[in-house]
């Protein structure tokens, strides 16, 4: 193998190698971010739900009266 060839080979070896580090670093970026989005999410819903529940607990309660006989 000539010096050449070598260098070739092990620029192609770096050069995959770097493309599947930097696949892997994207796929667990994209893991944290979802997981992250589905907690936000999570939480703004039971606020919300909390919210709604307060809301109707300090309605006023109208007293109807029917005039229907």
């Amino acid at each position: 193998m000539t010096l050449l060839n070598l260098a070739q080979s092990l620029t192609r070896t770096w050069a995959q190698q770097a493309q599947q580090h930097a696949r892997r670093n994207a796929m667990i970026a994209l893991t944290e971010c979802t997981q992250r989005r589905a907690e936000r999410e999570e939480v703004e819903r039971y606020l919300a739900d909390r919210e709604t529940a307060r809301a109707v607990r300090s309605a006023p309660h109208e007293h109807t009266v029917s005039l229907h006989a």
